[in-house]
């Protein structure tokens, strides 16, 4: 038996291009990994097929689940039919823009490659996660890095910045679908701001890392899911802090520089808000 982590990321900018022929959106995004993390235990079973097992209700447990489309799709190219029995750790909220389920996907090729000793690069199983999901390719590498196109080409960099990040996520389902589609092309970023954001991670500015934050989903979220929007604003209120929105949400976050102030942050959130979660930059 193997244990893998899946790590949540958030999105530090997110600028909407344009739309594509494809019919999907040219994004431009710098994420970052955190150490919240999902654990996945994969072990070899007789059957030539892949059982899944997982701790959180409400997810499909079938070709649905992109940790399952990974497990069949490594099966498929690696030419190895054992079969595989997942069990899936949820810590990570689901359908929350913290790229659970891409994170749960990339562990099971990285897991498998260790387990079937396949020896693949890390740039061969993003490439096989591109064909899984859009964020599929950064969680197979973590850290940080800017990601364009759909989200699939991925631009490594690194810093040191050790942010602590204190999310929230609301008790609302949030089609992002629904969110791009509704974006307006006036909502389009005309350049992005993965330049700016990736210098002041460079420099470990946290200050210049809050001013660079952009998100060009969020007018649309919080149009479209206005509980999104109040639940904001009173955080703002009750912290004084700026208050940010990872992918199409509906998780929201704070970033602050000190575990003392992260943990204050969170025991106040914890009075009015069920899901929240104290954690902080990781590099993987």
């Amino acid at each position: 038996m193997l244990v893998e982590r899946a790590y949540a990321k958030i999105n530090l900018t997110l600028d909407v291009l344009g739309k594509r022929q494809d019919g999907y959106h040219s994004v431009d995004m710098v994420m970052q990994t955190l150490d919240l993390s999902d654990l996945l235990w994969m072990e070899e079973m007789d059957q030539d097929a892949v059982i899944v097992d997982a701790t959180a209700p409400h997810i499909p447990l079938d070709h649905r689940n992109l940790a399952v489309a990974a497990a069949e799709l490594f099966r498929e190219r690696s030419g190895i039919r054992r079969g595989l029995r997942l069990k899936i750790e949820k810590n990570i909220p689901v359908a929350a823009g913290l790229a659970g389920g891409s994170a749960d996907a990339a562990a099971v090729l990285r897991g498998l490659n260790r387990l079937w000793q396949t020896g693949y690069s890390l740039d061969e199983l993003a490439d096989m996660g591109a064909e899984i999901g859009s964020d599929v390719p950064f969680c197979v590498y973590g850290g940080a890095a800017v990601a364009s196109g759909r989200g699939e080409r991925i631009h490594r960099f690194t810093h040191s910045l050790r942010a602590f990040v204190v999310l929230t996520r609301p008790p609302v389902f949030v089609s992002t679908a629904d969110v791009y589609e509704a974006t307006l092309p006036e909502q389009y970023a005309s350049a992005p701001a993965s330049p700016r954001m990736v210098k002041a991670l460079q420099e470990g500015d946290l200050e210049r890392v809050r001013q660079a934050y952009t998100n060009g989903l969020m007018a649309t979220t919080f149009r479209l899911y206005p509980e999104v929007r109040a639940l904001a604003d009173r955080i703002r209120t009750v912290t004084g802090q700026p208050v940010y929105m990872s992918g199409s949400g509906p998780t929201l976050y704070l970033l602050l520089p000190t575990q003392s102030q992260a943990q204050r942050t969170y025991n106040a959130l914890r009075g009015f808000i069920r899901d929240v979660h104290l954690c902080r930059f990781t590099p993987v």
